[in-house]
């Protein structure tokens, strides 16, 4: 089934019409997408590597989760659903919305191709999880074929080497938080 998608106007107001996300990028339409910063106690940052079947960024590092959200969802929802689906933690318990720290908003437009436009309203939260280790977390394998995690400096380095997906807004408020804590 076609995950749905809320399309937005271009100040991120709902327009009221719903479409897959396949639709939504090949007409270019603005939608709304979570980013989320998982850190453990030692202030690393989890990171996954996409899957070298995605559409954009095949086997490039991303941030801990990002995803769509579906329609009717609020951003905590659905940064709770996606880790949830994506990085599934064995602990024993499920993310909930409280966890989430929401630290801004951005949007972001980008042509990928003539059949795949990106514009998207992206909501960044960060979650603090102190007893999460690599090995415990099962992913999602057609979404994600490996996680680790990294200390400041080397998401610097991934990132002048160009091995990370580009969101510098979101390193940029990531780093500065984590130099806070």
């Amino acid at each position: 089934m076609a995950e749905l998608i809320d399309v937005l106007d271009e100040n991120g107001i709902k327009t009221g019409e719903v479409l897959s996300r396949n639709e939504i990028h090949q007409k270019g339409l603005w939608h709304r997408a979570i980013v989320v910063a998982i850190v453990n106690k030692n202030n690393q940052v989890l990171l996954q590597q996409r899957s070298f079947k995605k559409d954009k960024n095949a086997g490039k590092w991303d941030i801990s989760v990002v995803g769509h959200i579906s329609t009717g969802q609020d951003a905590l929802s659905a940064a709770a659903r996606e880790i949830n689906e994506e990085v599934s933690v064995n602990l024993g318990y499920k993310i909930d919305i409280k966890d989430f720290r929401y630290m801004f908003s951005y949007r972001k437009e980008q042509v990928i191709n003539e059949n795949y436009i990106e514009r998207q309203f992206y909501d960044f939260f960060i979650l603090r999880k102190n007893d999460l280790k690599a090995e415990n977390i099962k992913v999602q394998e057609s979404e994600v074929e490996q996680v680790k995690f990294v200390n400041i400096s080397e998401l610097n380095e991934m990132i002048e080497n160009g091995e990370v997906v580009e969101r510098d807004a979101v390193y940029k408020e990531l780093m500065d938080y984590l130099f806070r804590v």
